[in-house]
């Protein structure tokens, strides 16, 4: 099927949709031989389109990849400072891919990597609340917290859909709480236990939408099956 040529390159994970236009006004990219013009489509199937001289692979060959990220990694592809990335864990799957969404440095669990620019944005899109749910180890008053964390609360002055919180287990010195949301800002479950009172010690994520992190181990990373991404970024 002929797609504009914006479109073919993000969806193999070559560029942005903005960044594409710029590879094409440059004179980047080919089809069949000829060099392309903004609006031009193209169908990756029967023609040979090329950017910088590089064929571009078939949208079929699309890929989805869950990592159990370890505590200590940066969510990015590079790091000025030198520190560790997740990046560096995935350089073994054959294909360049991007990290779906974020976890921060001393956080640990589930994070989706993929090479597909429209099932990236279907994933990270908020009408989807896709859930996400943690395993918080945490220190403090636990009792009071939960009624806190699961009721109305505010981040950067913006209210925030309402959590699922469940205690998993508790001893003397510490619980671990299952929490479950679907939004995405910034160290969010993390600030939220700072404003119930709590001090988080580990977070792990452990599920994403229905995908399950499992018995992954630290560090390896498994591909999805199609069911799988069907049922996460299917549109």
């Amino acid at each position: 099927m002929e797609e504009r040529l914006q479109k073919l390159l993000s969806a193999a994970g070559v560029c942005s949709r903005r960044a594409a236009e710029g590879y094409i006004t440059a004179g980047r990219v080919t089809v069949n031989g000829t060099v392309a013009r903004l609006g031009d489509k193209a169908d990756v199937e029967r023609d040979a389109v090329k950017v910088d001289g590089r064929l571009l692979g078939s949208q079929s060959r699309r890929v989805w990849l869950m990592l159990h990220k370890p505590r200590g990694y940066v969510t990015t592809l590079s790091d000025e400072k030198g520190r560790k990335t997740v990046g560096e864990l995935v350089r073994d799957c054959g294909v360049r891919v991007w990290p779906v969404g974020r976890l921060d440095l001393n956080s640990e669990g589930l994070l989706l990597f993929t090479n597909d620019g429209e099932g990236t944005n279907r994933v990270l899109h908020p009408s989807r609340e896709i859930e996400k749910e943690y395993h918080v180890t945490v220190t403090g008053d636990v009792t009071v917290a939960i009624p806190i964390l699961a009721g109305p609360l505010e981040l950067d002055g913006q209210p925030l859909a309402p959590a699922r919180v469940k205690m998993l287990r508790q001893t003397s010195e510490e619980g671990e709480l299952s929490v479950v949301i679907h939004e995405g800002k910034n160290r969010q479950v993390r600030r939220m236990c700072a404003l119930a009172g709590l001090e988080v010690r580990r977070l792990i994520r452990v599920r994403e939408g229905r995908l399950q992190l499992g018995s992954l181990p630290p560090g390896k990373w498994r591909a999805l099956t199609s069911r799988e991404v069907e049922e996460l970024a299917g549109d």
